[in-house]
């Protein structure tokens, strides 16, 4: 347990004056001394006002308009009333006849005093009733900004657990009372966080949450999903009170308020309520939008696994029967061809079994790339070297075309793994030379781009339809060029290269190529060398 508090969140609002004060002491100096201060100076202005020859109507007004002024700004209602009858009994004792007496003798002064009596009484009432009235709609609108500010907050969380550290930090600061969470795990309630920082008075906190007592209750509160503890049938002699946030068919977690020595009024219970609302609804959004998540990532992964078996059932066939029917040829025919004829039949084995291999390099490359299992192996290296050692490994079928390498520059030294760069060259060449005819040009050009190389095979085939350019990167797709070589790959190269690309933090692109042709580019972070003599 410990506390804890939510950076970056919004300014505490500020609490309107009158909230916790909906039982005021009946003994308040303030509101005592401002009842006798108003008497006073309202006693001694129409003492002036008699004086000067003015009426008793005149001072009755004044009066209650002196009760009409206590009335609303005291705290208690029963002021106001004190205030009307002080008011009679002063202007009996100093402005009727006998003067400086309680006395009313004659009838007219007696129902004056009666009138004047009912009439403060009325107007103390609707004052306190008014005063009342706009005290409810400013709790109400109090609250509304409230749910509304909480529900913000709740909507920026992505988290279980951060939806609840957030409900109970601003239970906290809204409150000013020591508040907690706890996750709901397998084995139950998790261990409380506790929040008192905006909790004005830190020495009177009680008990602490880690005690048996405050964490049975926390527990009856799962178990039995309701509210224990503190002013609750279940375990009341705790200082917290627990409550479940729960939504449809789940329990998410407990938030727990501390109310030592009174329990909390109207106000604050549905205000509380209200904002466990909020949390249980944002809660089961987080839920649901997590579901929807996994359930979009099987249909990925189940669709993947189609495109995957669809196109090894159709892909690996034509190499196999290739392979299977030249081996036929070789072993039953053997004494019967010539020697050209074996060598030709012996070529084409060995051409399909090398299709196989890199096809299935790459299908594994891209699956542990896919998974986050792949490490990579940064460190700076000569590009010319890498583009070189690529070279060597390329499609035996590249002396039918026209190839050449360049380089800007004596010297480009970027960082990689060297070994997933040549697998990146590799396919992009491999994948020109597939899709263009016998004789075509194809060039690897590598050149420095600010912080970053960059390297570029270009060709002049065909080229990429407009419509193909966005997805010629994604997994299982194909273009609708038909290869040079009649083998139509799985449409793994080209996923791969961007995945290493990516891991590698750079980018790959294609374009076209004027006049016809299409421009393959990707990009790696330049490694600085520093020489020293």
């Amino acid at each position: 347990m410990f506390d804890s508090n939510i950076e970056n969140s919004p300014a505490e609002p500020a609490l309107p004056a009158f909230v916790g004060q909906f039982r005021p002491p009946l003994i308040n100096r303030r509101d005592l001394a401002w009842t006798l201060g108003v008497l006073a100076v309202v006693t001694l202005f129409c003492d002036i006002l008699q004086k000067l020859g003015f009426s008793e109507a005149n001072i009755i007004t004044l009066d209650i308009l002196a009760v009409l002024i206590i009335a609303g700004f005291v705290s208690r209602r029963e002021y106001g009333f004190l205030a009307s009858a002080v008011c009679v009994l002063v202007f009996n004792f100093l402005f009727t006849t006998p003067r400086y007496a309680f006395k009313a003798d004659d009838i007219d002064t007696q129902f004056t005093l009666l009138v004047m009596l009912i009439s403060a009484f009325i107007t103390s009432s609707f004052a306190a009733r008014f005063k009342r009235q706009a005290r409810i709609a400013s709790l109400a609108a109090y609250r509304t900004g409230v749910l509304l500010e909480t529900n913000q907050l709740l909507q920026q969380e992505n988290s279980a657990e951060g939806l609840l550290r957030l409900t109970a930090a601003q239970l906290n600061k809204l409150l000013k009372r020591d508040t907690l969470f706890c996750p709901v795990g397998e084995k139950g309630p998790g261990d409380p966080e506790l929040f008192c920082t905006a909790t004005p008075d830190q020495g009177r906190r009680g008990p602490s949450p880690d005690t048996l007592e405050e964490r049975s209750a926390a527990r009856a509160a799962c178990l039995q999903q309701k509210q224990t503890g503190a002013f609750t049938d279940t375990l009341p002699g705790t200082s917290f009170r627990y409550s479940p946030v729960s939504g449809a068919d789940s329990l998410y977690g407990i938030i727990g308020v501390r109310f030592s020595g009174s329990g909390p009024d109207d106000f604050e219970d549905n205000l509380i309520q209200a904002i466990l609302g909020e949390c249980a609804m944002a809660m089961e959004k987080e839920r649901l939008s997590r579901i929807r998540e996994e359930e979009a990532a099987n249909a990925r992964t189940q669709q993947l696994r189609a495109d995957l078996l669809r196109s090894i059932s159709h892909d690996l066939r034509t190499p196999l029967t290739s392979i299977s029917g030249n081996a036929g040829i070789l072993l039953n025919d053997t004494g019967h061809l010539a020697e050209t004829r074996k060598k030709q039949v012996c070529q084409d084995i060995y051409d399909d079994s090398m299709w196989l291999i890199n096809l299935v390099e790459n299908l594994l490359s891209i699956t542990r790339m896919e998974g986050g299992t792949m490490q990579l192996n940064m460190e700076g290296e000569l590009l010319e070297e890498v583009i070189g050692e690529a070279m060597r490994h390329i499609n035996r079928k590249a002396s039918e075309h026209i190839l050449s390498v360049t380089q800007e520059g004596d010297f480009l030294l970027a960082r990689m793994d060297s070994r997933l760069i040549i697998q990146v060259i590799i396919n992009l060449v491999d994948n020109a030379i597939k899709y263009t005819p016998p004789g075509s040009h194809i060039q690897v050009r590598a050149f420095r781009r600010g912080d970053f190389a960059v390297v570029e095979i270009a060709d002049d085939g065909p080229g990429i339809p407009d419509s193909a350019k966005e997805r010629v990167f994604d997994m299982f797709y194909t273009a609708s060029n038909k290869p040079a070589d009649s083998k139509r790959g799985m449409g793994l190269g080209l996923a791969l290269c961007r995945s290493i690309v990516t891991a590698h933090g750079g980018q790959i692109t294609v374009s076209d190529r004027i006049p016809h042709g299409c421009v393959f580019q990707f990009t790696l972070p330049i490694e600085e060398v520093d020489l020293h003599e």
